[in-house]
């Protein structure tokens, strides 16, 4: 197949600009899938993207397409009897290319899957709802793409809608990416107006991908997702760089030294067909028979065990920056959480989590995640796909801390913050926040900003009546219900990008909830000093209603910055001791009564309290 025949490209956008309806059509367009056989958001395999209408997981696809010639179509695909057999591997005709897309998540959570997917092509959509105009993300992804060199169309979608400022939105557009306002092309998703247009500006505009020929015979590609089977063992998604591989060759994962055979070779249609094999600037997937855990990675190179080629440069592992404990309702869940964490695991590579145990919620895993979103989507899939019930405790971050000695440790868990006093310095990490809003909007988000402890950088006049505006904050703020505050604050107009800055000096301080005089560590949280009292207050009086009454009295108490910050008291059940008398002298009343008094001082000395399992499932979830 001639390289000059191939176009791989993806798709970038914010989230809700109409991705993933622009792919449904290029699909129809191109005959990849019957009419008959389509449906809305065809390549979002999984019932939580079609239900919440986000993508969260990468998803490959190969088209045929036949361009334009003298300003009319050759032959429809539908029409062309070949076209089948040209997906399925046969020979393409000289009006014939091969379009290899991409279809990626618009969530600033799940970038990392973005980066992953424009290190596999040459071009990218930059698609821009007519509507909304230039988002925050769109400029982040954007940014990605620049560095990476990728060829760069600019889209704008929607143009169908009664809302729609098609023209203001082309106008920012052409100047973002220094080009003229014909360079910009208008679709709808929906009608499937312009999408052809599209097509051919894909061939004309994107370039074929090049390979670089080492050796006669060899075979090197970049794997860029993986995917685990019970029968088939690790399938790797690969975007072949240089030669050929055929199913039957021995193959060698250079990065975890690992050998397998290819057992199967083949293309996305977007279900998997098998193919004999797959060559340089083809996207496909091979299928390894691998069994172990932990073999595959994103980023690894896969090449011939015979000719042995150096590693591809891949990518930077996820880190994660987002914390929370995951234990099962019941113990007897503990083995279906750890399984059901692996299978994730070997779908998700940016998902980490470790074995940890708690004297009060028993066995669990410590779990660490890209954002918010990510972690919502995780524990929504561990109960959807496994039927696990879950407690999930309050998420955290992870800080870094020189102890007295000079000693520097990472803390990740709150409960591991050390004591205040016992140490000469914390540090966090920052986030660098791109916000862009309508102006009315502004002076709302700045209140929002201050609360949130951020420093207010430069603003900017954008096309479209918005404004930019740029600021950087504390990732634990960032936390704090920060995203539903902007949108709600905005009315859902402005929209926010962020990206990870160094560690910075943190003024925060260890929050321990007290019952009884005794610290409970599923209680405590790391809270900035500034709001350490209004957080303190909430927490004890929370647990003051909940926590079931003792025989006697009980103090439950917020401590922070070595002192008592906000204490309450849950009154002691009594027991009416003189009941059963009648008549008599009130002393002997009396002194029933102080009896009954130095035991409860007795027990409160000596007291210990349980607390419910059903009290720490509520302080997590409400």
């Amino acid at each position: 197949m001639d390289l000059k025949h191939i176009r791989n490209f993806s798709i970038i956008a914010h989230i809700d600009h109409g991705k993933s309806t622009l792919a449904d059509r290029l699909l129809e367009v191109t005959g990849t899938i019957e009419k008959r056989k389509m449906r809305d958001q065809v390549l979002d395999r999984m019932d939580l993207e079609r239900e919440r209408g986000i993508t969260i997981k990468m998803t490959p696809v190969r088209m045929v397409y036949r361009p334009l010639t003298n300003n009319k179509r050759q032959i429809t695909n539908n029409e062309n009897s070949s076209y089948k057999s040209s997906v399925m591997g046969g020979q393409l005709s000289d009006s014939e290319y091969i379009l290899n897309l991409i279809d990626t998540p618009g969530h600033i959570d799940f970038s990392y899957e973005v980066s992953r997917a424009l290190k596999a092509v040459e071009g990218s959509l930059l698609l821009v709802d007519a509507t909304q105009g230039v988002q925050a993300q769109t400029l982040t992804t954007l940014g990605m793409a620049r560095e990476l060199g990728l060829a760069i169309l600019p889209v704008v979608s929607k143009i169908d809608s009664p809302l729609a400022d098609v023209e203001g939105t082309r106008q920012e557009l052409a100047k973002l990416l220094n080009v003229s306002e014909s360079d910009v092309l208008l679709v709808s998703g929906r009608t499937g107006e312009g999408v052809e247009a599209l097509l051919d500006a894909v061939v004309e505009r994107i370039p074929p991908p090049r390979e670089e020929i080492r050796d006669s015979g060899s075979f090197r590609g970049l794997i860029f997702d993986f995917e685990y089977s019970n029968h088939q063992g690790i399938i790797l998604y690969t975007r072949v760089l240089e030669g050929k591989v055929r199913k039957g060759d021995e193959l060698s994962l250079v990065g975890a030294r690992e050998r397998s055979l290819a057992l199967e070779t083949g293309i996305f249609t977007p279900e998997k067909a098998a193919r004999d094999g797959l060559q340089a600037g083809e996207i496909g997937y091979i299928v390894t028979g691998i069994k172990k855990p932990g073999v595959a990675s994103v980023g690894d190179t896969v090449t011939l065990t015979k000719k042995l080629l150096p590693a591809l440069p891949g990518y930077a592992l996820p880190s994660p920056v987002v914390f929370a404990s995951i234990y099962p309702e019941s113990q007897d869940d503990f083995t279906k959480l750890r399984q059901a964490l692996e299978r994730l695991k070997l779908s998700d590579s940016s998902l980490s989590y470790e074995e940890e145990s708690s004297g009060v919620l028993g066995r669990g895993f410590r779990a660490g995640f890209l954002g918010m979103l990510h972690l919502e989507i995780v524990t929504e899939r561990l109960k959807r796909e496994f039927g696990l019930v879950l407690v999930i405790t309050t998420p955290s971050i992870n800080y870094e801390v020189e102890l007295a000695n000079g000693k520097r440790i990472m803390v990740y868990s709150p409960s591991l913050f050390p004591d205040h006093g016992s140490y000469k310095e914390a540090r966090e990490p920052w986030v660098k926040l791109k916000i862009i809003t309508p102006p009315e909007f502004l002076s709302d988000i700045m209140v929002i900003l201050y609360d949130h402890e951020a420093e207010i950088g430069d603003t900017e006049t954008m096309g479209g009546k918005r404004v930019a505006l740029s600021a950087v904050m504390p990732l634990r703020e960032l936390m704090r219900n920060f995203f539903d505050e902007i949108k709600s604050r905005s009315s859902g107009f402005a929209s926010l990008s962020y990206e990870f800055l160094e560690m910075r000096p943190a003024d925060v301080a260890r929050l321990d909830i007290l019952v009884a005089d005794e610290a409970v560590p599923a209680f405590a949280r790391v809270v900035s000093k500034r709001r350490v009292e209004a957080e303190a207050r909430a927490a004890v009086e929370k647990l003051a209603k909940i926590l079931p009454r003792q025989l006697f009295v009980v103090k439950v108490q917020g401590r922070a910055l070595g002192r008592i910050i906000s204490s309450e008291t849950v009154k002691a059940l009594r027991k009416d001791v003189t009941g059963y008398l009648y008549g008599g002298d009130i002393t002997r009343k009396m002194k029933l009564r102080e009896k009954q008094k130095k035991g409860k001082k007795k027990m409160q000395a000596r007291g210990r309290v349980n607390i419910p399992h059903e009290v720490f499932l509520k302080m997590v979830r409400e």
